[in-house]
């Protein structure tokens, strides 16, 4: 993987969208996720910093710009840096 580039279900678990990984690649492969508007189905698909990541889970759709990549799953408030919400319908 590129430097400054993170596997998409390692995020998405790393900012809290998943409790698992695996659930988090389930997502992906699913459907339920899109980067830059554009539908992905490999869990490995890369994101970058600036990369808008919609979720359309079953409670709500969010979408997120990354602006950190993270290294680690810690504790909400530290996974909330790792995203600024563009857009939901929680709103």
């Amino acid at each position: 993987m590129k430097p400054g580039r993170q596997r998409l279900d390692k995020w998405l678990w790393f900012a809290r969208f998943a409790r698992t990984r695996s659930l988090a690649a389930r997502l992906v492969t699913d459907g339920y996720v899109r980067v830059n508007g554009k539908r992905v189905n490999a869990s490995a698909t890369a994101v970058a910093l600036g990369d808008v990541v919609t979720v359309a889970a079953a409670h709500a759709t969010v979408i997120a710009r990354i602006l950190d990549l993270g290294e680690r799953r810690g504790p909400a408030p530290e996974a909330q840096q790792l995203y600024r919400i563009v857009g939901s319908d929680l709103e």
